[in-house]
């Protein structure tokens, strides 16, 4: 099979750049021609916010070389990653003139809130949901805290929904969980073309041993991800259990802070991906605080991919990926109180924590593998083809 992947990076590199590139990888691995077309946000910095604007809605350069390679080879699939915001929608429609399939990953919430996020001022927001103009978001200037530019967003929403290309130009949207698709169809997306395919973990990292006596964070330290509630709940925890976080973010001076004023907390910063794994594997469980809506988890995936259970909150995509008493368990969102009875209750029932082990593994290789996606992708490309 021949495919034409359509990703635009994100400026800061994040977890879903590397999810596209791995199933990219992975689609190649398995004897597939993947040709890739790509955009770099930091190309943003050299456009003015009207420049910035009309390409988000239309982009006339990703139209014709998305055309120009479509007519010079034969293709059976367009994929888009992300389109957002130097691609644009316009790709579709190049994809849909010379006849081939159109596949969009939703890897966020962007066509149905701006900042893509659900999330605003520390808490969840859904004002944008359902609106066929979504000017809360413009009001709040929710995109990158600025009205003109979310002005832009907006436009190109609004346009595009105006022009049904949400609704005809792609032949199948993937979420990464049954959480994500149903909050597309709430707002407005054609049910009939969202199936659902998670990331995965490529290579295995391999079962890990689970004696380090530690809590552990991997992520972001950002509003979003929970760090407030993860740093109250282990002051109420009062040296039970010690904590390491790795990652870097806005909120690391807080993480600094905090873990001066309490010998329990450790902040290791970034790692290498290879120490990351075997603190995980060590880990006695992870701790995902997130207090938005979550399109995926893969951090609880490379967890359960180590043997790891996860306390999650019990919010969005994290709370179904999460089961409750079987991989880990669900804390309220935002409440550190429940958060740390969930650690204590954990740290008191040694044989729970040791099967939830096992099922955290066996979680990993029915879901999680490259074997496992691979073979689902397939299914839907062939339905996308067979749909054109």
């Amino acid at each position: 099979m021949h495919i034409l992947t359509v990703h635009n990076k994100y400026q800061i590199r994040g977890g879903e750049d590397e999810s596209q590139e791995l199933e990219r990888r992975t689609l190649q691995e398995y004897g597939h021609q993947v040709d890739l077309y790509e955009e770099d946000n930091n190309r943003v910095k050299s456009l003015n916010s009207v420049q910035m604007a009309l390409r988000t809605i239309w982009s006339t350069e990703a139209y014709q070389v998305v055309k120009q390679k479509l007519q010079n080879s034969t293709y059976n699939i367009v994929h888009i990653q992300n389109f957002f915001p130097l691609i644009s929608p316009s790709v579709y429609y190049a994809a849909k003139e010379q006849g081939v399939a159109v596949i969009q990953t939703l890897r966020n919430y962007r066509l149905l809130c701006p900042n893509a996020l659900f999330f605003r001022n520390g808490q969840v927001c859904e004002d944008c949901l359902g609106k066929f103009i979504p000017y809360p978001g413009v009001l709040h200037g929710c995109y990158r805290e600025n009205k003109m530019v979310t002005g832009g967003v907006a436009a190109m929403l609004t346009v595009h929904r105006a022009m049904n290309t949400w609704t005809q130009m792609v032949d199948i949207y993937i979420t990464l969980t049954e959480f994500a698709r149903q909050k597309m169809i709430q707002g407005g997306m054609p049910a009939e073309k969202i199936v659902v395919k998670p990331n995965f973990v490529h290579p295995d990292p391999g079962l890990g041993e689970g004696r380090g006596n530690y809590a552990l964070f991997v992520g972001r330290l950002s509003v979003e991800k929970g760090l407030d509630t993860l740093l109250a709940a282990w002051e109420k925890l009062g040296g039970k259990i010690p904590l390491k976080i790795i990652g870097d973010g806005p909120l690391s001076e807080e993480v600094i802070a905090a873990a001066k004023k309490n010998p329990q907390v450790e902040w290791l910063g970034r790692r290498p991906m290879t120490e990351v794994y075997t603190l995980m594997g060590e880990a006695m469980f992870l701790v995902f605080p997130s207090k938005w809506y979550e399109t995926f988890g893969r951090v609880a995936v490379e967890a359960f991919a180590k043997g790891t259970p996860v306390i999650a909150a019990n919010i969005g995509a994290i709370a179904e990926l999460v089961e409750s008493g079987r991989t880990g368990l669900h804390f309220r969102a935002g409440d550190a109180e429940d958060l740390a009875a969930k650690v204590e209750w954990l740290l008191a029932n040694p044989a729970k924590l040791a099967q939830m082990r096992q099922e955290a593994r066996a979680e990993f290789e029915a879901k999680y593998t490259a074997d496992r996606n691979y073979q689902k992708l397939m299914e839907i490309y062939i339905q996308a083809q067979n749909l054109k």
